[in-house]
């Protein structure tokens, strides 16, 4: 059972960020027993890979949390300008670096978090003030989402083994 699962119903907080760190482990997992080719693989017409997805992941970490919640620019932490871009594997991209970016990246996000109220205002680039609140509603939707995308992606990967 996750943590989120054994929460008390009147710690908001800690329910946000409980789902939230569910998502991102499953995230996570999608890397799991992979090898290189596997996690590279391309099955769909988009630059989505299971590999491509973690590391678009840490990429959304970095622009909710240290960029708009920290106020850092994304030349700064070397986040790419483009949501494609983040999906764009280099040859130093392997399964242990990418899950290890992403491990690393999370945990970054927790720590900056920690310091802020559910209330307290972040800036985003085109959408203007949004809560921390939002934030993580926001990433707990989009990494859901990706979860699933990614779920897909391994059982036919794994079936082709």
């Amino acid at each position: 059972m996750s943590r989120f699962h054994t929460l008390l119903l009147d710690d908001e907080r800690a329910q946000l960020e409980a789902c939230l760190d569910d998502q991102r482990a499953e995230i996570a997992r999608l890397l799991d027993g992979l090898t290189e080719e596997e996690a590279r693989r391309s099955l769909v017409p988009s630059l989505t890979t299971l590999l491509g997805l973690v590391k678009h992941a840490t990429f959304v970490e970095q622009v909710w949390f240290p960029v708009a919640l920290g106020g850092r620019t994304r030349a700064e932490i070397g986040v790419p300008e483009t949501v494609d871009e983040s999906f764009t594997l280099t040859d130093d991209d392997t399964v242990a670096s990418v899950g290890e970016r992403y491990r690393r990246v999370c945990e970054e996000s927790r720590t900056l978090a920690a310091g802020f109220g559910l209330d307290d205002q972040a800036r985003h680039n085109r959408r203007g003030p949004l809560t921390l609140r939002w934030i993580h509603i926001h990433l707990i939707q989009e990494l859901a989402r990706h979860a699933g995308h990614g779920d897909i992606l391994r059982e036919q990967v794994l079936a082709a083994r």
